[in-house]
């Protein structure tokens, strides 16, 4: 008979950096991350968010960096305090984002599309080039990005987040292409995700938001945890530049 051992699973030696990471799918990921072994930096907006993350996470495997993903010194600062506490940024997970408007292209406020950019896309190109110089350049890792369907077909109401998501797929085919081959980069597009985040898609109607899903619900943190801890594993060695989609069977309906 095998002897079945309980408590934390030994330490893999690696490190991850997941942005937005306090709750939703941020918190998902890192608590996949995490549960094999992983040490994991989360960041977030709210230092006492974090701080209640991480000590869900595992305070002993878990830094907390608060900040704005947006903010110059605050990617700085995260990926710093990764290289001081653990030594190493083996991986990256941009997760961190912004939908600011619901409502049509044509009304957009320009300074609102600004920021929904400077959040989505520039940002996650910020921290890729710091964890790029700071240890992927010459050791390797991986990058996961945090992209949506919406960014795969038009979506009504949410425009301007569809097209950042867009961007994101489109970051994730050039960073694959510019940091193979010791970096591989993919992206994850999720449906709706049930989260604070997406609440407004969802809330309150929930049973007639899932009907169009083959899988008959809507996904959830975990869904998207397990996708980014495969892609973030020597199971997906030869993957990269690709974009998964994580719908449900959504795109299945399509032009039904």
């Amino acid at each position: 008979m095998t002897e079945q051992h309980s408590g934390p699973p030994a330490p893999s030696g690696k490190v991850a950096l997941v942005t937005g990471a306090s709750r939703g799918i941020g918190y998902g990921i890192a608590e996949a991350l995490v549960a094999r072994g992983d040490r994991v930096v989360i960041t977030g907006r709210n230092e006492d968010t974090l701080k209640e993350a991480a000590e869900k996470l595992g305070a002993d495997r878990v830094l907390c960096v608060a900040g704005k993903a947006h903010d110059e010194s605050h990617q700085a600062v995260a990926v710093e305090r990764a290289m001081e506490t653990f030594g190493r940024v083996d991986y990256l997970v941009n997760n961190a984002g912004t939908n600011p408007v619901f409502g049509p292209i044509a009304d957009l406020d320009l300074g609102v599309a600004r920021k929904v950019f400077e959040t989505n896309v520039v940002s996650a190109l910020g921290f890729a080039q710091r964890t790029w110089h700071a240890w992927q350049k010459d050791n390797g890792g991986a990058i996961v990005n945090i992209a949506s369907i919406a960014g795969l077909a038009p979506s009504p109401f949410i425009g301007a987040y569809g097209i950042s998501k867009a961007a994101m797929v489109n970051l994730t085919i050039q960073l694959a292409h510019e940091f193979a081959p010791g970096v591989r980069v993919n992206s994850i597009a999720p449906a709706v995700i049930k989260t604070k985040f997406a609440a407004a898609l969802y809330e309150n109607r929930e049973e007639e938001a899932a009907a169009g899903y083959p899988m008959a619900r809507l996904g959830v943190p975990e869904d998207i945890g397990g996708a980014a801890a495969f892609l973030l594993s020597d199971a997906a060695g030869w993957i990269t530049g690709q974009n998964l989609v994580v719908d449900g069977g959504l795109f299945l309906n399509a032009g039904v």
